[in-house]
């Protein structure tokens, strides 16, 4: 879940991102995984969705790796895009925090308007399938 102000815009890096829509200082938790927001499955349930949705799950969804999980962010988180050069850092995910899910903090200031940026392979374990080497 979000727990700051975003809005979602067009991405110079891909498709649609999400962008700070207030001052976003470094240390401030930016996501945090939130039951009924957020949702957890397993590729057994992946599994029993016709190819479409199949698709489309993966496309926004990650994989934890410490947990095996796959989680579907609720709301406009699942629009960050990968950079090499992250504004965020995702910690917890070596540690079990928060419910089994890391959280996301920003690495340094984000200005207003600025597209929020993770570094996929932080956190999910499926980054490589996704072209992210």
């Amino acid at each position: 879940m979000l727990l700051v102000k975003t809005k979602i815009g067009t991405s110079p890096i891909h498709g649609i991102g999400i962008f700070a829509d207030e001052l976003i200082t470094k240390g401030t938790r930016i996501w945090e995984y939130r039951e009924g927001v957020d949702s957890r499955f397993d590729q057994k349930f992946l599994e029993t969705l016709p190819d479409p949705a199949h698709k489309q799950m993966l496309n926004y969804a990650y994989k934890n790796p410490l947990t095996g999980l796959y989680v579907l962010c609720g709301d406009d988180a699942r629009f960050f895009n990968h950079s090499e050069n992250p504004n965020t850092d995702d910690l917890g995910f070596d540690e079990a925090l928060v419910q089994g899910e890391g959280i996301t903090v920003a690495n340094r200031d984000i200005q207003p308007g600025e597209e929020i940026v993770s570094n996929y392979r932080s956190f999910d374990s499926t980054a490589r399938e996704k072209g992210i080497l």
